[in-house]
């Protein structure tokens, strides 16, 4: 199993195999080594009897959240020659790549049956920042890696679309993120203060510059509100400096990164998810606020509609501070409505697990070897 990212490095694809690990540990027959990233020097450790993790030294700087372009080559290289070195010692059914590049591509050189999970800036034209990359090469790159691969695999029908408008003929299946909804669970006391959550990286792809505009006019003529923020990224000091201009700082909290273990109490602490991306594969995050029974607002991006709907949250436009202005005070002044999308949340959550998910992989393990 090859990803760059796994917790504490990355967002939801480092999280998703974790997760996916955690169920698969209690196979009898399957052994996994997963080739990863470190966030300093290299180790291995042994996750379970029959799990190992290798964790390559990328030479990482503090954002642990974001991988440089450097960062990922450095990661190529190493984890294309440890698995080399791995493959002259074990026998190989299957590789599982997370990222069809750069994982994918290491996958397809290494010559063993491959399958891969998309899981969203792999797919070409999912981030306007690489635009001219994925017209000149990642587009032709990436048909050729799917091509070869036994599964290709999305977590979300709107990335399956994505997919196919640079591989019309390819074949490519939909496995769902899952969730805990043990680990994630509704707080049972009512909320005192109206509290809106952001759990994302700060960055432009997010939007959260949105969320806080409309925040902002939304919370002008009220006193029991507050937006919660958590997250690291580059775009951090400026919208710190954008909630300092508008004299927000009691209303509005920035907590930074916070370790996965503790974010159920956040969310406990809030009644709407708020995920204003501009671009998104299946959201864990989303998944996570679900399960703890919050009402969504969100984009309409990758999987979104799959899991949002009428019943349990607003879809609101892309780059729309209004649209989120609106959304908030809908929800607001109608209590019973904001109830009513919180209990279907938590519902819908119910009906999605990482068990179902690791059952699905565990069958596109035996159909690919």
């Amino acid at each position: 199993m090859l990803n760059y990212e796994f917790p504490p490095l990355g967002g939801g694809a480092g999280n998703a195999t974790q997760y996916l690990l955690k169920e698969i540990a209690g196979q009898k027959n399957i052994e996994i080594h997963l080739v990863t990233s470190s966030t300093d020097t290299y180790k291995e450790e042994q996750f379970s009897d029959k799990i190992k993790i290798y964790y390559l030294n990328i030479n990482k700087n503090n954002d642990i959240h974001y991988q440089s372009s450097k960062e990922l080559l450095t990661f190529s290289y190493k984890a294309y020659f440890l698995c080399q070195q791995l493959k002259k010692r074990n026998h190989y059914h299957l590789v599982h790549a997370f990222f069809g590049i750069p994982c994918g591509y290491i996958a397809m050189k290494l010559k063993l049956p491959y399958i891969i999970s998309l899981r969203g800036s792999d797919v070409p034209f999912y981030n306007k920042r690489f635009e001219l990359l994925d017209k000149i090469l990642f587009k032709k790159l990436s048909q050729k890696i799917w091509k070869k691969a036994r599964s290709v695999i999305t977590n979300s029908q709107g990335l399956k679309e994505l997919a196919l408008k640079s591989a019309p003929l390819q074949k490519i299946n939909v496995i769902y993120n899952g969730i805990d909804t043990n680990e994630f669970s509704p707080n049972q006391i009512s909320q005192r203060i109206f509290t809106v959550i952001s759990t994302s990286r700060l960055i432009k792809r997010k939007g959260v510059e949105y969320l806080i505009d409309g925040f902002i006019r939304f919370s002008k003529d009220k006193d029991n509100v507050q937006l919660l923020i958590i997250g690291e990224g580059n775009l951090k000091k400026e919208l710190k400096q954008k909630v300092q201009q508008n004299n927000m700082e009691e209303k509005i909290h920035f907590y930074g990164r916070i370790e996965h273990d503790d974010l159920n109490q956040y969310y406990k602490k809030a009644d709407i998810f708020c995920l204003p991306s501009l671009n998104e594969g299946m959201s864990n995050s989303l998944l996570e606020a679900m399960a703890s029974g919050l009402a969504i607002l969100a984009t309409n991006t990758g999987g979104t509609k799959e899991l949002v709907d009428n019943t349990n949250g607003i879809i609101i436009e892309k780059c729309n501070h209004t649209d989120i202005e609106n959304s908030l005070n809908k929800l607001y002044y109608d209590k019973s409505l904001l109830t009513k999308m919180k209990q279907a949340s938590r519902n819908k959550a119910l009906k999605m697990n990482w068990e179902v998910c690791s059952q699905q992989y565990m069958a596109e393990y035996n159909r690919s070897n």
